[in-house]
């Protein structure tokens, strides 16, 4: 007999959104793998099952280490199957290393699809859905979030991100520093759930809304792609910014705004104004 590892979706709140395959895989595997047996329990009693098969852990702590075990029932013929907390498994969650273990081993991997937290915050944020990538949390120290952000300053993408309710003030500030006081996004709280939001809105806007209220629950951001910029050269950039600076506005100002309309590095543009006319602008 061909043993499977299987990869299944669970609700990521309504716990009506648990399909007919994963109940029965739940009661037949061999091996239910979880990243929280305790939640897990809670799931399948809600769900009114008894598992027939043997639970154990699968987190990113002993993902590495598990992987073997489990592979070793697959291989013997029996049925695994990998669940997280809520969503898809390896999507942002563990499930990648077993996986890519599981194909150096020649052995069947395969998946019950479901819930995700991604498209479903994708699908209410009324951005556009056709091109579109996810990020997943974006670092928690300051300078390596800004760092990144601006990395993905130019993403024609819809952008899909996961944050804590703890740092959602600060993210939404970095990424309105980055992309854009304007730029169009969404914050999807408690998705599928009785309190379910969704704040739409300019960055800025929802960075100054999450500051004000405290946001509570599992949080998906969607941020729309940078929008298609106009042809400048450098040289041009740079009177554009020298004719801002002598209309009176700032020089970081004037740059960020300008960087973006031109496709041009905010670095670059910085610099080359101060060397074309370096006593001309005044420093932030």
């Amino acid at each position: 007999m061909t043993g499977r590892l299987i990869l299944a979706a669970t609700p990521i709140g309504d716990v009506e959104d648990a399909s007919p395959r994963l109940r029965r895989l739940l009661v037949e595997a061999d091996v239910v793998a979880a990243e929280d047996t305790r939640r897990l329990h809670a799931l399948v009693g809600r769900l009114e099952l008894r598992m027939g098969g043997r639970v154990v852990s699968y987190h990113e702590h002993n993902e590495s280490a598990r992987a073997g075990e489990l592979l070793d029932v697959v291989e013997q013929g029996g049925t695994v199957l990998i669940v997280t907390d809520a969503g898809m498994p390896s999507v942002s969650d563990p499930g990648y290393r077993v996986v890519a273990a599981a194909i150096e081993r020649g052995l069947t991997v395969t998946s019950a699809p479901g819930p995700s937290a991604v498209l479903t915050a994708l699908a209410v944020s009324g951005l556009p859905t056709d091109r579109f990538c996810f990020e997943g949390f974006p670092p928690r120290k300051a300078g390596e979030r800004a760092r990144a952000f601006e990395s993905l300053a130019d993403e024609r993408r819809t952008m899909v991100f996961f944050e804590s309710p703890h740092r959602i003030d600060q993210t939404l500030a970095a990424m309105a520093e980055a992309f854009g006081s304007d730029r169009p996004a969404a914050v999807c709280r408690e998705l599928t759930k009785t309190y379910e939001e969704v704040l739409r809105g300019g960055l800025a806007e929802l960075a100054e809304r999450a500051s004000g209220e405290q946001l509570r629950g599992e949080i998906s951001i969607v941020v729309a792609g940078a929008p298609a910029r106009e042809s400048l050269s450098t040289g041009d950039a740079v009177a554009e910014v020298l004719a801002r600076v002598d209309g009176g506005e700032r020089l970081k100002e004037a740059v960020a705004d300008v960087a973006g309309i031109a496709g041009i590095h905010k670095r670059e543009l910085y610099a080359a104004a101060l060397a074309a006319k370096p006593g001309r602008v005044r420093q932030p």
